[in-house]
């Protein structure tokens, strides 16, 4: 029994001992917060700065520093105006800024408050405008809580109550609340879809306009009707798909109406757990919520009509513009979710041409060079020179303000081979040919600028192997002289081998030059001479008698190598010279 008490009185006391302390903590950082608030208002901002910094190192409790700043709307509203136009305090003060939306985001979102404020509802008129304002305050964490209240069959007491608040939620509310119209409860179904009428947001016509379609119940395909009237009558008229599309847009452009709550460094996507038949939420990046609804909206398009191709390609520049953000998918993608590209090359030329439209008219360069690329690895001649509505994307990528899109456009427009004449071939050429220069432009990563021009080296050999009649290379023959005696040796290996196929004296000599460069290492010299003899007899003999005499002498040479002399000796034949020198190369190594 003595040990008991002991027990007891030990507990009370240290209960009253950290009761103290807490009310100590209050006090100080009240303290702290008024000293600072003083000491900015008379400009003293170096004391000012050390009562921010001892409210910052003393971790303040979120919720008493949100309740001081709520007591003192004017110093809140210093606070703010120091962390935007003060440099010494700002960087202080948006700590304390943060401390603060920390304490409204966990007031917000306790679901201990929330059950009670719910079941507060059904209680006294005042008690029930005092519960409603609390749960508007909650915003979306609310919803489910409500929703459970409405489901539980133990509460119907209460469901009239709830029913009334729903709508009063406002705008947050309707994420969440759509999320849940795939529930199978239809009476609960039909209050939610009566509340999205009232809260009057036009973000859930789509999902409405997709129940009054789709629904197995008349009843709520007619309340779903009525829902939408009381939002915006015209689009009852509307499809579902056409209706999630232009969400979907909205969602893309960020439109200020659809930006998530501020007071968290996150953003919640709803789902309905049917097993559980509850929503459930996941936490996702800011930087990427507005992607990813727009690809939930484009993808409720395709549910309401698979038809609906517009869908897809927004839902592609999406996925590329996610991929932008450079951090993991959402954990709601699973395992093994394939990346844009992947979906890209999947999807029809058509597609892929609308999204390059919309990304070149909004000036995304990483988009459009990801939709060029996808359509460089697939596409043939005709789906590369799709005409969408009054425009031919990828030929507008040939011109588009980032060389890096314009190089990628002009290779996938050469490694299709075209057949057809068109008015910006030369523009193709140019643009390969401007990539063979790159590796001198310090503005561009050496890497990169390797990868391009060995790239656009292989879309021209490609053209020239295949004496392709739309593109002429020709206009590429200065840069191609020039590459022959480029620093890369694959580079300097492509050029020469392009050379090959172009009927110009400067070609063939460019070649037999590289050749003949006794710097060169035996081997590039070899690989010359093999594209000298190809040339030659693509194109007959164009060299000067000087390069002539000078192969001569590597062939008649004993000291040459002699892989060297009999590469030479293959070239030289292939020249179809007159005898002369053969002759002269047999009588020279007879004995008599």
């Amino acid at each position: 029994m003595k040990n008991r008490i002991v027990v007891v009185l030990s507990c009370l006391l240290f209960s009253t001992f950290v009761s103290a302390q807490q009310a100590e903590n209050k006090q100080q950082l009240k303290d702290n917060w008024d000293d600072f608030l003083h000491y900015t208002v008379i400009g003293r901002f170096d004391l000012a700065a050390g009562f921010a910094q001892k409210i910052i190192d003393s971790n303040a409790d979120p919720l008493t520093l949100l309740s001081l700043s709520e007591d003192n709307p004017s110093g809140y509203g210093i606070l703010v105006k120091v962390q935007a136009s003060n440099p010494d305090l700002a960087p202080l003060a948006a700590k304390i800024l943060d401390i603060i939306e920390q304490g409204r985001y966990l007031r917000r979102t306790d679901s201990e408050i929330i059950r009670d404020e719910i079941k507060r509802l059904s209680s006294t008129v005042r008690g029930k405008y005092t519960a409603i304002e609390r749960l508007r305050n909650a915003g979306e964490y609310a919803i489910p809580y409500m929703i459970d209240a409405l489901s539980d069959e133990s509460r119907k007491a209460e469901l009239p109550s709830i029913t009334t608040a729903l709508p009063e939620i406002g705008k947050e509310a309707v994420r969440p609340l759509t999320a849940s119209l795939v529930m199978e409860n239809a009476a609960v179904k039909a209050e939610i879809i009566k509340a999205l009428g009232k809260i009057g947001y036009p973000e859930s016509l789509g999902y409405l306009k997709f129940i009054a379609e789709k629904d197995s119940s008349e009843q709520l395909r007619q309340i779903a009707i009525d829902s939408m009237s009381q939002i915006d009558s015209a689009s009852v008229n509307k499809s579902a798909a056409e209706l999630f599309y232009a969400l979907a847009e909205n969602y893309y452009y960020k439109a200020e109406s659809l930006r998530p709550a501020a007071e968290a460094n996150f953003a919640n996507i709803w789902f309905w757990d049917k097993d559980g038949k509850r929503l459930v939420k996941e936490e996702v990046d800011k930087s990427y919520f507005h992607e990813l609804m727009t690809m939930r909206c484009c993808e409720w398009s395709l549910r309401a009509n698979p038809e609906f191709g517009d869908a897809i390609s927004l839902w592609l520049d999406a996925f590329y513009r996610l991929e932008k953000a450079n951090i993991a998918y959402p954990k709601y993608f699973g395992s093994g979710h394939a990346d844009a590209m992947t979906y890209a090359t999947t999807a029809g030329a058509e597609y892929l041409h609308q999204a390059l439209a919309r990304a070149i008219k909004d000036k995304d360069t990483e988009i459009s060079l990801g939709i060029v690329e996808a359509l460089g690895k697939n596409a043939g001649e005709k789906s590369l020179m799709y005409r969408f509505k009054t425009s031919q994307p990828l030929i507008d990528a040939l011109t588009y303000d980032d060389r890096a899109v314009k190089f990628s456009a002009a290779i996938a427009i050469a490694l299709a081979g075209p057949t057809e004449k068109f008015a910006e071939s030369e523009l193709v050429v140019k643009n390969l040919s401007d990539a063979l220069s790159t590796a001198s432009d310090a503005n561009w990563p050496k890497e990169k600028a390797d990868a391009y021009a060995a790239r656009a080296c292989r879309a021209m050999l490609k053209l020239a192997q295949t004496r392709n009649k739309v593109i002429d290379l020709s206009v590429a023959l200065s840069s191609l002289v020039s590459a022959a005696n480029d620093t890369r040796e694959d580079i300097r290996l492509l050029a020469i081998q392009i050379l090959v196929y172009l009927p110009s004296p400067d070609a063939q000599r460019a070649i037999a030059e590289m050749a003949l460069k006794e710097d060169n290492e035996i081997k590039i010299r070899i690989a010359a001479f093999s594209s000298l003899a190809d040339s030659a007899k693509v194109n007959a003999n164009l060299l000067l008698d000087e390069q002539v005499n000078r192969i001569y002498s590597i062939v008649q040479s004993t000291d040459a190598n002699a892989e060297l002399r009999s590469s030479a000796a293959a070239a030289f034949g292939s020249l179809n010279l007159p005898s002369k020198k053969v002759k002269e190369l047999i009588l020279n190594q007879a004995k008599i």
